[in-house]
């Protein structure tokens, strides 16, 4: 498990420490070893089949990983991975000194979407297998370890383990289903988000982004949709310290209505039927207009 290989370097960099002592370090200056994890990022990415590139213009991943310093070696929550686009990046990018844990939505949230068949939901109740067994055709001979856990059930062994934890895209359901007699459900993503991390690690958010002037009821994450200002207040309330943003997810073509929902652009393409005009001016928007916002846990 990921916390058993940390513990594991941190006994053999300790063993190996007296000897270093009088050895003249190798290692690059930290500007120089900044350029190299980028330029190692951008080849890697370079590297990737069409189908991953295709998204790049939409997704950015080369910028919003730098964002989040996200780099080899580190052990990484991801939020919903699903079908794993992001996760096939991470795990050979974090490498084999890395770790890629997955965390699903708790299974007393799947029955709550309207398409969840009773099919659907015993392949949810299998999915952390599922997931590792699947990720483990994603890496190759140099891919990170891999791990589980459904939101709410977090491992204790995990607790204070994580160098970052990224949410691309997370966050509107578990708003969508906070409350009203259906559950805690965002309350305990966050509160795992928090305890899993180290101090001073780093919670990095990529969400769908409802501008100000849309309703309130239109932003409860039914249509996708969350505003910005409530998105840091939910996150700095479970003890986070807002750091930064960035509007590299930024897409100013994406102006929904209040009618509209997010998955009526790629790559959902929800509603477009067989409408070939119709999905090209979809295809002419793009992927959402996201928020991208960095949080830290204290020290």
């Amino acid at each position: 498990m990921c916390r058993y290989l940390l513990l594991l370097t941190a006994v053999v960099l300790g063993g190996c420490q007296q000897a270093s002592e009088d050895v003249v370090s190798s290692e690059p200056a930290p500007a120089a070893a900044e350029a190299s994890t980028s330029s190692g990022l951008a080849a890697f990415l370079d590297a990737q089949p069409d189908d991953v590139k295709a998204r790049y213009s939409h997704r950015h991943p080369k910028e919003t990983l730098e964002f989040f310093g996200i780099e080899p070696g580190m052990t990484v929550v991801e939020g919903l991975p699903g079908r794993g686009w992001y996760s096939k990046i991470l795990l050979n990018y974090l490498g084999s000194d890395g770790c890629l844990i997955g965390a699903n939505y708790t299974m007393d949230m799947w029955p709550l979407f309207p398409f969840a068949t009773e099919e659907f939901l015993a392949g949810q109740a299998m999915w952390g297998e599922a997931f590792k067994s699947d990720a483990d055709g994603w890496g190759g001979d140099n891919a990170a370890t891999l791990e589980a856990f459904y939101f709410g059930s977090m491992p204790e062994s995990f607790a204070g383990t994580v160098d970052v934890v990224f949410f691309p895209r997370v966050l509107h359901n578990l708003a969508n289903f906070q409350g009203a007699g259906k559950g805690e459900f965002l309350t305990e993503a966050l509160a795992d988000a928090f305890a899993v991390l180290k101090p001073g690690g780093v919670f990095g958010v990529v969400q769908h982004w409802a501008q100000d002037d849309m309703s309130d009821e239109f932003a409860n994450g039914t249509h996708g949709y969350l505003k910005k200002d409530w998105v840091i207040e939910q996150i700095e309330n479970a003890g986070f310290e807002f750091v930064a943003e960035s509007d590299v997810n930024a897409n100013e073509k994406d102006r929904p209505s209040e009618d509209d929902i997010v998955w009526r652009l790629p790559p959902s393409y929800n509603g477009t039927g067989d409408d070939p005009e119709l999905k090209a001016a979809v295809d002419a928007i793009g992927e959402s207009n996201r928020m991208t916002l960095k949080f830290r846990k204290p020290e």
